[in-house]
Order: structure tokens, then C-alpha cells, then sequence
């Protein structure tokens, strides 16, 4: 486990094995010392195992916002799960508690925190049955957190609809380890009344970030085949000769890839916020962003920005001045809208996150982003992609951002597809399948009849 627990069960082993491995320490030595040396010995070894893994959570420390989030839910929560325990058992061990109240007291109260934290890292996610208006389990639904292996990988998908026999939706969300479980349950539970939805935590999000490793093969090809292989499981569970494909944001050039190589697989593809080119978007925020920070005075971020220079970045943090200033930079009125300024964000409080994916939400984001997203740079759908032979439907928010909406203007001028069709969205962002999600759920019903004899 190089970036430490990821799973509730693994979180569970660290614990077991750490109070097993300090209490052994403590009897063999015997020693007041052994509190600290057997928890320095494992961070010692744990460190030079993972010296060659990458990503910001097992790089060393970068005191930025994100950096010291990285830490506090990387290192510190690995110390919290393996260190803390090991260190109390190696007292326990050792004999330390005998004869003396005071360090019986100093080492139960941290013990009980820790035997608190284990029971709670250790319940699983869950997510609800499919009720009727009685209440009851609709018969013949399915709600289910379950797995899917992709080349060997296990990728977390979450599996909801009224009815088994309805047609299948899979979505691929979109920010490189982001996981949207939570926003298709706040927001998108509509859609379960006229499709099957699967949900996909991509390699590296959510429930699928004990997948990122071995970080060599974190490639986009690899994700377009993790498309495909989630989608063909899908098919053939559900009995459906294609299913209908929804990818948002960064995950949209994957989606469109996907329905490229297998158009055998998908009734339709719809793209929200689709993306084109990441070069050319990165370079228009970048210039927006340094624009409206010499407008507004920010001398500190105008001097940062012109020190690195425009995108593409190799690393995660060179691109923390442009990702913390979007939403300001993009700024509009969310009145209304059933997901507001704080976007994915707000949809982290759902019982289909258990309590490490929570913590893991930023990590699995700068890792997984500093894995994939340089080997996405090479990809522009104005010439990778000028035919796709699948219906092609497409949403986008009114307020889109400039650096996503012109390189897609210019692709969809172009692109060819047996039906082709962009619905704006009043009122709506790049997030506008969640901040309006009436208007998204009738454009996909739209689709469903549309395409009804594919």
C-alpha cells in the first residue's frame, strides 16, 4: 500500500498489523524505546519502498493549499492507521502501563481514539435500494456498489435503476481521479426511472484508487480500454445489444475515443463539457485568469503566472493558480441551480463514500492528474477525431467557460455522425448536467427515443 490504505479493508490490516507488529516489538525488546523505534523502523522502510512510486501523495512535502491537504490525508492518515496504533501497542508491548495510572490514562484515551477511528475507516459505503412510493424495494430494481475488472484492474461502479430490463447508461466522469458517485445521487437519480445507470469511478477516483498502481500503465489508451471493457460487462449482464454513453469534462475525451474504437458497443454518445484539446483550453485559462488578475490587482498571482509561463505544466501544482481561480474568473449567477458554486464538492456527503474515500478525495485527484493528465496532451478531436458513427449528442452550459467552449465550437463545426445535436443549457456552467438536471434528464429521454431502434 505505497500511498497508504485505500480501501476500508486494507484500512483495517494496517491497523490489525501495526498493533501486531508494536506489541511483538515491545515484548522482544522490552524496552521504553521500542515506542518509538519500531514506528520510525516502518516509516523508514516505507519510504524507501515507495521512493520510486510517483505522485504528490508520496512525493515530498509541496507547502501549497493543496500540498498540505495532501499531507494531512496522505502521510498523516497512513500514521493515523499504521504509526499511532503501532506506536501504542509497542507501550502495551513493553510494559510501559504497569504499576503507574497516569500512563495507563496517557495511553488509553489515544487508544480508544484510534479504536474509534478504526471502526469507523472500516465500515464500507452502502447505498439505498430502489423504493417504491410505499417505501418498499421496488421489485425487479437494482442498487448495488459493486466492481469490474478491467485488464486486471478492479474499478469501482455504482449500479442503480428501477427496473433490470430498462436501457443501460454508463457515465465516465471527468477530472482525472474525481469521482461524481455523489453528484449522480444528489442531482441525477431522475435518470434511474428510464435507465439502468452505472456509474464509473475511473482508475485512480473514488472506489478505484487502489487501481492507480503500478502507475506506469495509467495511460489514456488504458482508460479508453477500461471503457470499453466496463461497457462490454454492462451489455452482456444487462442482455442489451448497446447502451448509451455519458462523458463529462476530461472523461469526454475518453468517451469519444471509446465510442471511435468500439461504435459497435453504444446507441449514443453524449458529451457534457466536452473537451477537445487540453493544450489550447489550458492556454486560454491561463491567459483569462492572468488577465483578470492584472485587472483586479493580484499582483502576487500576476508574478507567479508570468514567473512558470503558460501550460502545459509537468506537475499537478503548477496548474494550483489556474484551478483556484476558475470559478472567480468564470463567475456567474447559480441561482436556482440544484448543485451551486461549490460543485463536486458539495456531493461529498452521501453514503456511497465510505469514510476513506472522503479523506482520499483530493490525493486521487493530484495523483491520479499527475499521472494521466501530461499523456492526454497529445489528443485534439479537430483531427483525431472527424467522424464518429454513433448518434453524437451534446450539452453544454450556457456559461461555459471560453477555454472549453471555442476549441469545441470549432470541433463540432466540423464533426460528421448520423445524428448530430448541442443543447445549451440556461443558467448552466460546465457542470450544467448537475446544475440543471431537469433539462439533462429530458434531453437523455430525448436521446432514449431517438434512438430507439439502435
Amino acid at each position: 500500500m505505497p500511498r497508504g490504505p485505500a480501501t476500508p479493508a486494507q484500512a483495517l490490516w494496517s491497523v490489525v498489523l501495526s498493533v501486531a507488529a508494536g506489541v511483538v516489538a515491545g515484548r522482544i525488546t522490552g524496552s521504553r524505546w521500542s515506542p518509538l523505534v519500531a514506528p520510525a523502523v516502518f516509516v523508514v522502510a516505507l519510504e524507501l519502498v515507495r521512493w520510486n512510486v510517483p505522485g504528490p501523495s508520496v512525493d515530498l512535502p509541496h507547502f501549497s493549499g493543496y500540498g498540505v491537504i495532501v499531507l494531512i490525508a496522505g502521510r498523516g492518515v497512513h500514521g493515523l492507521l499504521s504509526i499511532v496504533p503501532m506506536l501504542l501497542a509497542a507501550a502495551y508491548g513493553a510494559g510501559l502501563t504497569r504499576g503507574s495510572w497516569w500512563r495507563r490514562a496517557l495511553l488509553g484515551a489515544p487508544s480508544a481514539l484510534v479504536l474509534a477511528l478504526t471502526v469507523a475507516v472500516a465500515l464500507p459505503a452502502t447505498t439505498a435500494p430502489v423504493r417504491g412510493p410505499d417505501g418498499r424495494p421496488v421489485p425487479g430494481s437494482v442498487a448495488e456498489l459493486t466492481s469490474v475488472d478491467a485488464g486486471g484492474r478492479r474499478l469501482g461502479l455504482m449500479i442503480r435503476g428501477d427496473d433490470t430490463s430498462l436501457p443501460v447508461l454508463l457515465f465516465v466522469p471527468g477530472t482525472p481521479g474525481g469521482s461524481e458517485v455523489g453528484a449522480m445521487r444528489r442531482h441525477l437519480a431522475d435518470l434511474e426511472h428510464r435507465f439502468v445507470v452505472a456509474t464509473l469511478d475511473r482508475r485512480g477516483a473514488g472506489r478505484s484508487y487502489a487501481a492507480l498502481d503500478p502507475a506506469s500503465t495509467v495511460t489514456l489508451d488504458g482508460a479508453v480500454d477500461d471503457t470499453v471493457a466496463v461497457a462490454e460487462h454492462l451489455r452482456q449482464r444487462f442482455g442489451q445489444r448497446r447502451i448509451v454513453l455519458v462523458a463529462h469534462s476530461g472523461g469526454s475525451l475518453i468517451g469519444v475515443l471509446a465510442a471511435q474504437r468500439r461504435p459497435d458497443l453504444f446507441r449514443a454518445y453524449v458529451g457534457a463539457g466536452q473537451a477537445v484539446h487540453l493544450p489550447t483550453t489550458d492556454r486560454i485559462f491561463y491567459d483569462d485568469v492572468l488577465a483578470w488578475a492584472r485587472g483586479s490587482g493580484r499582483a502576487a498571482l500576476v508574478d507567479r503566472l508570468v514567473a512558470q509561463g503558460p501550460p502545459p505544466y509537468p506537475d499537478f501544482f503548477s496548474y494550483e493558480p489556474i484551478i483556484d481561480n476558475e470559478s472567480r474568473v468564470y463567475a456567474y449567477d447559480h441561482t436556482g441551480n440544484s448543485e451551486g458554486e461549490g460543485g463536486f464538492a458539495e456531493n461529498l456527503g452521501v453514503p456511497e463514500y465510505a469514510l476513506l474515500d472522503t479523506l482520499h478525495t483530493v490525493n486521487a485527484i493530484v495523483d491520479t492528474w499527475s499521472l494521466l493528465y501530461p499523456r492526454m496532451q497529445g489528443v485534439d478531436l479537430r483531427t483525431d477525431v472527424r467522424r464518429l458513427d454513433v448518434p453524437a449528442y451534446f450539452v453544454n452550459g450556457a456559461h461555459e467557460m471560453r477555454g472549453l467552449g471555442e476549441p469545441f465550437a470549432e470541433w463540432y463545426a466540423q464533426l460528421a455522425a448520423p445524428r448530430k445535436e448541442l443543447v445549451v443549457v440556461a443558467g448552466g456552467g460546465h457542470r450544467a448536467l448537475f446544475e440543471r438536471p431537469a433539462d439533462f434528464v429530458a434531453v437523455m429521454t430525448r436521446v432514449l427515443a431517438e434512438t430507439s431502434g439502435s
